[in-house]
């Protein structure tokens, strides 16, 4: 049964990119142990716009586990010590009375502070905008079992698109790598014959933008698996390797 806890909370605070942070810790009373932690964070904004104080600047949209917004470091784990959930699917019963919750923006340079808690994540935008795409004339709409696909491939397919893009893999690297990200929209496009067309240019093209980005190596020590809200394989950092180095043998 959920009881009322009081807890301390310790936040990064940071008035712009180029403003120097620093933590600062704020007591929070009978915080329901039913509330998700983003709740926790509404009320503690609450709070300290009672106390004529600024309130803590966090991203989050759907509140769903959907959208990947709600990207928080919370003591040492991308989106919190639970295992494949996002931080709104957090709750407060993970916490005992008396906790001190550390919370973080991602830590990654691909990710620049924007303020506080939000970080600028238009980095997973532009990589995608290189080459996550299939440039054909749709037409109408097809019927779904118009081009024959193994069904292995096409659960590989949708496992692999089920990454939300929340950068909990770049934010969990210890290299700042985007490899299991960009690996993932590579291979939902590289296991079906729409994306085969143009492979070649989506994968050398992504890898490209994500360097130029300033994300790390993968030195597969497999944190961004191990942190990923929706269990996306490193299978796919595998895949990603093949169609680069295919990719640069036409070349």
């Amino acid at each position: 049964m959920d009881k009322n806890i009081n807890i301390k909370v310790k936040v990064w605070r940071q008035r712009g990119p180029e403003v120097q942070g620093a933590f600062e810790t704020y007591d929070l009373e009978n915080i329901s142990q039913g509330s998700s932690f983003l709740e926790m964070l509404d009320i503690l904004n609450e709070q300290l716009v009672r106390q004529g104080k600024e309130p803590v600047v966090f991203d989050h949209d759907c509140r769903e586990g959907i959208c990947g917004m709600c990207s928080l470091y919370i003591n040492g784990h991308p989106h919190g010590p639970d295992d494949s959930i996002t931080t709104c699917q957090l709750h407060m019963r993970r916490f005992n009375d008396g906790d001190t919750i550390t919370i973080e923006p991602w830590r990654s340079a691909g990710f620049p502070i924007i303020r506080d808690l939000m970080v600028d994540r238009s980095a997973y935008d532009k990589i995608i905008q290189a080459g996550g795409f299939v440039s054909v004339n749709t037409g109408g709409v097809p019927d779904a079992n118009a081009i024959p696909i193994p069904k292995a491939n096409a659960d590989m397919a949708m496992d692999a698109a089920a990454c939300i893009g929340c950068g909990a893999c770049a934010a969990a690297c210890k290299n700042g790598s985007a490899m299991l990200f960009v690996s993932a929209k590579v291979s939902q496009l590289a296991l079906l014959p729409q994306g085969r067309v143009e492979a070649a240019r989506r994968a050398k093209a992504m890898v490209a933008k994500m360097d130029e980005l300033g994300f790390g190596n993968c030195t597969n020590t497999r944190a961004c698996e191990v942190e990923c809200p929706k269990n996306i394989s490193i299978s796919n950092i595998a895949r990603l390797n093949r169609e680069f180095l295919a990719a640069k043998f036409k070349d």
